[in-house]
């Protein structure tokens, strides 16, 4: 009763069950009682507020059947819960009707007599489809019922011979001395009118042209007003043609709803069928094109989006399907064409003129979408912080306007206004993991590494299945460097791969924790996993090598190195310790040689390279270029001791070429200089990006 308006209205038909079943009472009694009780009451204030009633008015009771005590005990029960059933609807609902658009339902923006006519004329629509449930569509809103304009238009007729239909049967109760007759009609009159009343827009405007929905309690009454016609038909003409008819009509209805369930198989179908009906209804194209999305259909759905637009080109929500849909097809200045043109759509700020007005839940998401699509371009953050901006002055309270404008700011490398807007957000929703976690990101940012956890912990709390707060929170905790909580972060690390989080990043922290407990084999393993998803991850692929070179298996290493110099041929590091391999253990100088050589053309500075170039001359024999060399590289770090060490050893050496007495003696040989250092994986944690459907208030000025 509390869910569905419709469900409230049972209370009367409870109402007519007592005083029309129950208590047998006749209509045309109750009326005269009513018409007695006014009189009796008008007499009495005629005596002065004394007395009774004048003699002769007591015997006008006679033959007048009211309604026992009993019975008005239990009327008035009814009434009271009733009443206290609203005010508890009410107080759910806040006190206010909800927020429709007039594409929803049309008649309720239009002027008189637009509005009354169609408003009437709906109701004929609805008993139609009673009587005839054969074009059945699953959405009436926007231009399905077009409006009627004047007295003149035709379907004004059903609108009377409706209103004729129910009067004769209300005169038909009325009169009928046939108690089972009268008790039929006022029953199913009171199944079929009372529960349709909230749906009429009698007392307030709803959000639908016609809903079916609202007819599964009229069409019980239909049922039985149908049922006692079809009794009286029978009784009158005993002919199989009736019996014949009657099957028929059955077997038509059966046939009926055996095909309709079909189209409820899925919302394609649904939504499709609909379209078979109603060709002017924009919101059912949106809803074919939302299932095709779905589906990851997206030319497909694009078409329909757009017929949608062509149909409703003022629609917001049409032009905002267009622009999402053109830029999952990275179409992304047709998308920005489509928000733009729902933008404009949006009401205007009036020069010098404060006002309000209502917007629809969903079409506020036109600035989010558009600011997302434009924040893409580094260059235009502050356009889409504009953006942002401006949605949060159409609705103080829209937390995924805040969230997402954090994140620009971030990129803006404004952290502090990120950190205020993160922390209005929150005021505004003090339960959303997301926000706790972007405020996390934000003091990361800022290198607040105890506060940025605190807040990491807040999310899961929250949420202990968030997967970015999950992943960041353990990558702290293992940067943290405190052995006690190693196990912390692997078992956050190990939570998100037992929720199906097969995330290359999860793999390769697992293996930096292993590392660091010095467990190779399992550091190993965690590596070639995170490689396995992602081929060209850096971080991996240098820390797998690393490994494998430290654990004497270079051999093993050195596919890895290439594979990463292919995919990152700027890798410094890997060139390093891939041209040791080639010196030490491949013996391919000329490899190495190329490797020192690309190094020194990303960073002709590079000490190291130019060292290990050196080295590979020393190895070719070639001592004066190894002299050479080496002096350069000592100009470059003049402290390095390994560097003088070398130029020494290759000084001698040459010395001991001019010099016979020098042959028999042993010198050390120069080495390259090694690379023993792991590389973390330094990819900025994400903030979270959300869009909001809540309903909401338009303040423009």
């Amino acid at each position: 009763m509390l869910c569905k308006e419709q469900g409230i209205t049972i209370a009367g038909v409870c109402a007519l069950y007592e005083i029309f079943v129950a208590q047998k009472i006749r209509p045309k009694d109750l009326v005269n009682s009513f018409k007695l009780s006014v009189v009796a009451n008008s007499q009495t204030v005629t005596n002065g507020g004394s007395g009774s009633p004048k003699t002769g008015t007591g015997s006008a009771w006679s033959g007048v059947q009211t309604i026992p005590s009993d019975a008005v005990k239990r009327l008035t029960f009814l009434f009271l819960s009733t009443c206290a059933l609203l005010a508890f609807r009410l107080k759910i609902m806040g006190s206010k009707l909800p927020v429709f658009t007039r594409f929803d339902n049309p008649a309720s923006v239009s002027d008189w007599p637009a509005r009354q006519l169609t408003y009437n004329y709906l109701v004929s629509v609805n008993a139609w489809l009673l009587i005839f449930p054969c074009d059945l569509c699953c959405d009436w809103t926007m231009g399905t019922v077009p409006l009627i304009q004047s007295t003149s238009d035709p379907r004004n007729l059903a609108t009377l011979a409706t209103y004729a239909m129910v009067a004769a049967l209300v005169y038909t109760a009325f009169t009928s001395s046939n108690r089972t007759k009268r008790t039929a009609i006022i029953m199913s009159l009171g199944m079929t009118v009372l529960p349709f009343l909230p749906a009429s827009n009698m007392f307030f405007p709803v959000g639908f042209v016609v809903a079916e929905r609202v007819l599964y309690m009229p069409s019980m009454g239909f049922c039985i007003l149908v049922a006692y016609g079809l009794g009286l038909v029978v009784e009158k003409c005993k002919s199989r043609i009736v019996w014949t008819a009657i099957g028929i009509l059955i077997i038509t209805q059966v046939v009926k709803t055996y095909t309709r369930n079909w189209d409820w198989s899925s919302e394609y179908a649904i939504f499709t069928s609909g379209l078979k009906v109603n060709k002017l209804n924009a919101k059912l194209y949106n809803n074919v094109g939302h299932a095709l999305e779905a589906e990851n259909r997206f030319q497909e759905a694009l078409a329909y989006f757009n017929k949608a637009v062509s149909v409703q080109h003022d629609d917001i929500g049409a032009h905002i399907n267009v622009g999402r849909t053109y830029n999952h097809l990275k179409m992304y200045k047709e998308a920005e064409e489509a928000y733009l043109e729902a933008k404009s759509l949006l009401p205007k700020a009036k020069p010098g003129e404060s006002y309000q007005a209502r917007i629809a839940p969903n079409h506020l998401n036109v600035l989010l979408n558009l600011a997302n699509l434009i924040a893409k371009n580094q260059t235009r953050l502050e356009e889409a912080d504009m953006l942002y901006r401006q949605a949060i002055s159409m609705r103080s309270d829209y937390t995924q306007a805040y969230i997402n404008r954090g994140d620009v700011l971030l990129k803006l490398n404004r952290t502090k206004e990120a950190q205020e807007v993160y922390e209005r957000a929150l005021f505004y929703d003090t339960d959303n993991p997301d926000i706790y976690y972007n405020l996390g990101v934000v003091l990361l940012e800022q290198g607040k590494h105890s506060q940025a956890l605190a807040y990491l912990d807040k999310a899961l709390e929250f949420d202990p299945d968030h997967e970015q707060a999950l992943l960041n929170s353990a990558i702290l905790l293992q940067e943290l460097g405190q052995a006690n909580l190693r196990k912390l972060a692997e078992k956050r690390l190990l939570r998100l791969l037992s929720n199906g989080q097969k995330n290359e990043r999860v793999f390769f922290n697992l293996g930096m924790l292993a590392m660091d407990e010095g467990d190779v084999p399992a550091a190993e393993h965690w590596f070639r996993q995170a490689i396995l998803i992602k081929e060209d991850f850096r971080a991996a692929l240098f820390n797998l090598a690393l490994l494998l070179a430290d654990d004497h298996r270079p051999l093993q290493a050195a596919p890895f190195l290439n594979q990463l110099v292919r995919f990152h041929p700027d890798h410094i590091k890997a060139l390093i310790l891939l041209g040791d391999i080639y010196i030490n253990n491949i013996k391919d100088l000329d490899a190495a040689e190329n490797c020192y050589k690309r190094i020194l053309q990303l960073d002709p500075d590079n000490t190291q390279g130019m060292h290990n170039l050196c080295v590979v001359y020393v190895e070719r024999g070639l001592l004066k270029e190894a002299e050479t060399c080496l002096e350069k590289a000592h100009l470059m770090s003049p402290h390095e001791d390994y560097i003088v060490k070398h130029l020494k050893i290759v000084q001698n050496r040459l010395q001991a070429k001019q010099t016979p007495d020098h042959l028999g003696q042993q010198e050390s040989r120069p080495d390259s200089k090694k690379l023993r250092k792991t590389e973390k994986d330094t990819t900025r944690p994400d903030t979270n990006l959300k869009s909001d459907t809540k309903p909401s208030t338009l303040s423009l000025s």
